[in-house]
């Protein structure tokens, strides 16, 4: 569920956080669609995908709208993966993506890398981000009114934001 900007929790507000995997494929052909395969007939929505390649091997970067079952999915398949923790941020025309830059920067949080979502809640376009800090970076977004996604966001409850894929 998105995140109103009074959402406080005891302690300081807490953003919500997406669970990205990055799953490890060998060079070979076939490769991604096995790993889309994975997903397939699922009850979930590949909503965030970015692909880092090197002469051996690719890592795949990605976020799901569930995902507890995209882990087990992934384990079932005996998929080579690590997680780590990412923010969804929904972009329009008041709130950039030079604008998120320019929060963080002011913040001196690094933004160690940045992708497009697949998906668009509500029409708009959204990034995952990964920073020194997520919890920092959430509460700086929030303050200055960006719109945080999180996982039920991104699935067929979404209105417009169902990819035409797995």
């Amino acid at each position: 569920m998105t995140q109103s900007p009074a959402a406080e929790v005891a302690g300081g507000f807490q953003p919500p956080i997406l669970t990205q995997f990055s799953v490890f494929l060998p060079n070979r052909c076939g490769m991604m669609l096995d790993l889309v395969g994975v997903f397939a007939g699922h009850a979930l929505t590949l909503a965030g995908f970015s692909v880092v390649d090197s002469n051996d091997h690719s890592v795949v970067r990605l976020v799901t709208s569930n995902g507890e079952l995209a882990r087990r999915l992934l384990q079932r398949n005996n998929m080579s993966f690590s997680e780590s923790e990412v923010l969804a941020v929904e972009l329009d025309a008041g709130h950039t993506l030079s604008e998120v830059c320019r929060c963080m920067l002011a913040a001196e949080v690094s933004i160690h890398y940045a992708y497009p979502l697949l998906v668009h809640p509500r029409g708009r376009a959204a990034v995952v981000i990964q920073s020194d800090d997520i919890t920092l970076s959430g509460q700086i977004l929030r303050r200055k009114l960006f719109t945080l996604l999180a996982e039920n966001d991104l699935g067929d409850n979404a209105p417009g934001s169902a990819p035409d894929s797995p």
